[in-house]
């Protein structure tokens, strides 16, 4: 039996991604030493939704494991996956349907990601540009807050999430690691939410390769 604990950290199958089905067939990597292997969820944590005419129950994951943690990803129960000689292959019930194919490759990218989250790990940097804008580190008590200086008569403040790492090589950057490839984007973002980026001076909060196209005021 699973507890809520075990089932925390596990990522639900998202419906807003399409991938076409040869993305679905490309075989995934492990390194030396990693695990990737289907569990089922309990009846009571299963989910179902529906797309189109189709009922889809969400009641199994697929569990990577490596040295920078374990991460679950609940799958439609047509996803099947395979595992021999580090060579992970994904698959589905029947290629030729359209729900089922949209949802191959989908399936895939998450395995992808979490492969590389738990061997590797996610990175997000958070870039700081106009006249005082920048960031800094600080704990209050057990947590490690991130706080914002930039144009506020206030200063806002995130406290960093458990499973995420921010460190600052400097004050105009911050550098957010972690597993889940998903948390750390969403971490940067809600940062970015405090100052986007402007197109007339081209100050704020940027995200990775993130750039704005400058405007020109209109003079009335």
């Amino acid at each position: 039996m699973f507890g809520k604990s075990a089932l925390r950290g596990a990522r639900h199958f998202a419906t807003t991604l399409s991938r076409p089905s040869y993305i679905g067939s490309a075989p995934i990597r492990l390194a030396e030493g990693m695990e990737c292997f289907t569990e089922a969820v309990p009846f009571e944590f299963s989910k179902s939704f529906t797309k189109g005419k189709h009922t889809i129950s969400l009641n199994k994951q697929i569990v990577v494991k490596g040295p920078k943690g374990v991460l679950k990803t609940a799958v439609p129960d047509f996803v099947s996956i395979t595992n021999e000689n580090n060579i992970v292959n994904v698959s589905v019930e029947n290629p030729d349907d359209k729900v089922q194919r949209s949802m191959w490759g989908t399936s895939r990218a998450l395995i992808q990601n979490n492969v590389i989250g738990t061997s590797e790990g996610h990175l997000a940097i958070v870039k700081f540009v106009g006249t005082g804008y920048r960031a800094a580190i600080e704990k209050e008590g057990e947590d490690t807050v991130v706080s914002l200086k930039v144009g506020y008569p206030f200063t806002p403040r995130l406290k960093v999430p458990s499973g995420l790492t921010v460190t600052s090589p400097n004050p105009t950057r911050l550098l957010i690691e972690g597993t889940d490839k998903q948390q750390v984007k969403l971490f940067a973002a809600r940062i970015r939410e405090f100052r986007k980026p402007e197109p007339y001076k081209g100050k704020g909060i940027f995200v990775d390769d993130e750039t704005i196209k400058l405007k020109q005021k209109k003079i009335k």
